[in-house]
């Protein structure tokens, strides 16, 4: 375990069958259609390799960044797209995949921009949700983990670039991030 870790949250192993239950229901629920899978960048990469691996209908792939952040922790209340889609959505069902849905205002601003474009449904994906932080009205249709108000990382999730390797969820030591 890496020494910055104070404990593992979710194992690989944990994670790795959640991907694979999240991606049932996914492939029951478009059953039938074509799908869109963007990936919200950086965070989510990982999750959205595997679990789009275990998918079953005709899909695309689109990247897209976006943060309402102006520095790390301060939000801005503006949504700022940093790497758009390069598809048309209009007409299509769209599935935005995401890391972690916390205070849910980056998600639910993106999800309302998105909307404007046209498409024929857009549902949200995210493997962590992170309840007690939530200040938007935004829930996700399919989340793995509901997860307590601690710092994490790990399967995509980082902090100053650093952990996105690990193949578990782990919490971060406080005095990696904080200023003593």
């Amino acid at each position: 375990m890496n020494n910055n870790i104070d404990h593992v949250l979710i194992t690989e192993e944990e994670i790795a069958a959640k991907v694979k239950e999240i991606a049932e229901q996914i492939n029951k629920d478009y059953a039938g259609k074509e799908i869109i899978c963007v990936c919200i960048l950086k965070g989510a990469v990982i999750f959205f390799g595997n679990l789009v691996k275990n998918l079953n209908m005709p899909l695309s792939f689109d990247f897209m960044v976006v943060s309402s952040y102006e520095s790390g922790t301060v939000s801005s209340g503006q949504l700022k797209i940093k790497k758009d889609l390069e598809q048309d959505i209009s007409g299509k069902h769209v599935l935005i995949i995401e890391d972690i849905l916390d205070t849910g205002n980056t998600l639910k601003k993106l999800k309302e921009e998105l909307t404007l474009r046209n498409p024929a449904s857009i549902k949200l994906c995210s493997l962590l949700d992170k309840p007690s932080r939530r200040t938007a009205d935004i829930e996700c249709d399919y989340t793995g983990f509901e997860i307590p108000d601690e710092f994490v990382v790990g399967y995509g999730l980082d902090f100053d670039e650093k952990y996105r390797h690990l193949p578990y969820i782990g919490v971060l030591k406080p005095e990696c991030y904080t200023n003593n």
